[in-house]
């Protein structure tokens, strides 16, 4: 950082309340008054007014002759700026840099401090130390630069915001084997003393500066065409860190009502501002970066317009995210759930929207192919993750599963693992909410692997181990041996449902004992032949109530699976066949224990 040095002489200058007086044996006989702060200077004996302008016709108008007292409320840079002019007329030392250049410029040409009224005057000393030193410098550029939010207008008029903007760009467009200047680079693992010079050097510092600034930088270097979107990208997102919170952590719902509406309208601002310079080249900016951005516009409640642009643009580069990009916390304070889950469904659906009309027919091993294929195993990794929330309602989660295409998915095996997480980390899941939830798994598609961890599963519904099975007799995967070892697990499965298999059992038993009142001779032990062949028969009658009831139960499943196949002759005749393996091999085996 650069700086002037003016005067020689010690600084006099005292406060007494709100009056600030010069040290002299010299009886004041000049008042400015600036806001609260009263100036008790001198007229001639110190310059002040043979190199000020203003106050000379100001002195000059007024009619009282011993004490002038003048209200300069209106001077750009307030009463700071003022007692760097009046110190400078003073011949006090006073130390110029780029933090109070524009204040002490602005206030100087109020004054009219300028060649006009005195050769050598403060107005061509600070023109000088502006052209020589401040617009030379990378910092001092960007420092002044920045100084010129307070003075706005006045900036713009004297032309200061103008030509910084223009010494930065110039020296962004600088090849980066030429920079020789300081600048500011703290990324990880970045050495200056090892390391040439980065292309994106530039990026920190500019955004120290406010956002209608920093605009008018990007705009400027998007005018030139000489810099790749990607650097452009890079620095929207240096400044989006920079300034905006971050997404990936949640944000308690009474610190966010405590957030100042300032603030709150800042961040907006800034993102709005962003998203509409981000280049139209597609990986300009990456795909975790666009939906970082819609997830705090989402919590900032940005315009739609805004939120419908991010969709969209995270939409056309979906192919590229990870699962972590898709891990955004949820920021309603009306969901209980952690990850917002709405926001992927949307980008989602935009996808898809934008395949459907390119890709109306892919075909196999095509790129459009090949591209949703890759959206359907990261969504159903996304499912796998998210389905660890226990707050997750089942619709949320059927809303992303269904949403998908059924060519999105080579085999269920991923979103088969999605559902059996969800079902472990959600015990007491009702059977309808399990049934729904099971919905768009199909058991065609299950690997051999994961059909022998299904049948085995006991959090899936029956009807689900059901279809499994079933579908496997259908393709005519197993022989027949393997077929009635399937049907065994089948019902020893259906025993894990003891509510239906008690009350079935029960139900026929008290059939039986109003019928047969046999009671009790299992119990009695056999006297003679015939008692012992009474007993073996009731043994038997019992075992075929018991078969009967587990036998109505995977009928009923059966039926269903049917009636959603369609009806098909082959699946009755499997069906069937299931019947007529599990009914045999009972019965073989009752016939050996008999004998």
């Amino acid at each position: 950082m650069k700086f002037m040095k003016l005067g020689t002489r010690p600084d006099t200058f005292f406060t007494e309340e709100a009056t600030r007086s010069v040290i002299s044996d010299i009886t004041s006989d000049l008042v400015i008054r600036i806001n609260n702060i009263n100036f008790l200077l001198h007229q001639l004996q110190f310059s002040l007014l043979p190199k000020c302008g203003l106050l000379q016709r100001l002195c000059t108008d007024s009619e009282d002759s011993n004490t002038v007292t003048i209200e300069l409320h209106d001077i750009p840079g307030g009463e700071d700026a003022f007692e760097l002019c009046a110190k400078y007329c003073y011949g006090i030392t006073i130390n110029l840099s780029a933090h109070n250049f524009v204040s002490a410029f602005c206030a100087a040409k109020f004054l009219r401090m300028t060649e006009a009224v005195e050769k050598g005057n403060f107005v061509l000393k600070l023109e000088s130390f502006f052209n020589s030193c401040i617009l030379e410098g990378w910092k001092d550029s960007i420092v002044t630069l920045q100084t010129t939010v307070k003075l706005t207008e006045w900036s713009e008029n004297l032309g200061i915001v103008r030509r910084c903007i223009d010494s930065i760009v110039e020296k962004i467009l600088t090849p980066p084997a030429k920079v020789t200047w300081s600048y500011t680079y703290t990324r990880k693992g970045f050495n200056k003393q090892q390391q040439s010079v980065p292309k994106d050097w530039w990026t920190e510092d500019i955004s120290d500066l406010d956002i209608d600034l920093f605009r008018c930088i990007i705009i400027a270097i998007k005018s030139t065409y000489m810099l790749p979107p990607q650097l452009i990208g890079e620095a929207l997102h240096v400044y989006a860190c920079r300034w905006l919170p971050d997404a990936t952590k949640i944000t308690p719902p009474e610190s966010s009502v405590s957030q100042t509406d300032d603030v709150a309208e800042n961040h907006r601002k800034i993102i709005e501002i962003i998203v509409t310079m981000i280049p139209a080249d597609k990986g300009s900016v990456s795909v975790g970066f666009l939906l970082r951005l819609l997830s705090i516009a989402s919590h900032l409640g940005a315009s739609a317009m805004i939120k419908t642009e991010l969709i969209r643009r995270s939409s056309l580069q979906l192919e590229e995210a990870t699962v972590s990009d898709l891990l955004f916390p949820t920021h309603s304070s009306s969901n209980q759930h952690y990850y917002d889950i709405d926001l992927v469904a949307a980008v989602l659906d935009s996808f898809l929207l934008l395949w459907r009309r390119t890709s109306p027919a892919p075909i196999e091993n095509s790129q459009s192919m090949r591209s949703i294929r890759k959206i359907g195993k990261l969504i159903d990794t996304y499912l796998q993750v998210v389905a660890r929330d226990i707050n997750l309602p089942v619709s949320k989660v059927l809303a992303v599963a269904e949403a998908l295409p059924d060519i999105a998915r080579k085999d269920h095996d991923d979103l088969y693992k999605g559902i059996n997480i969800y079902l472990k980390e959600h015990p007491e899941l009702s059977k309808a909410d399990k049934k729904r939830l099971c919905r768009p798994l199909d058991c065609q598609k299950l690997s051999p692997e994961v059909r022998t961890h299904a049948v085995k599963n006991e959090r899936l519904p029956l009807r689900t181990v059901v279809q499994v099975l079933f579908f496997e007799q259908d393709k005519g995967s197993r022989a027949n041996d393997q077929r009635m070892s399937a049907q065994e697990q089948l019902l020893s499965r259906g025993k894990q449902i003891p509510l239906v298999r008690d009350e079935l059992s029960k139900l026929q038993l008290e059939q039986h004992e109003q019928t047969t009142p046999l009671e009790g001779i299992g119990k009695t032990p056999a006297p003679s032949e015939s008692s012992s062949r009474n007993h073996q028969k009731m043994k038997r009658t019992d075992k075929k109530i018991a078969l009967e009831s587990e036998k109505k139960v995977v009928r009923e499943e059966i039926e269903e699976v049917e009636t959603k196949d369609g009806g098909s002759s082959g699946s009755k005749i499997n069906a069937k066949k299931m019947m007529k393996n599990r009914s045999g091999s009972d019965h073989s085996r009752d016939k050996s224990r008999d004998r």
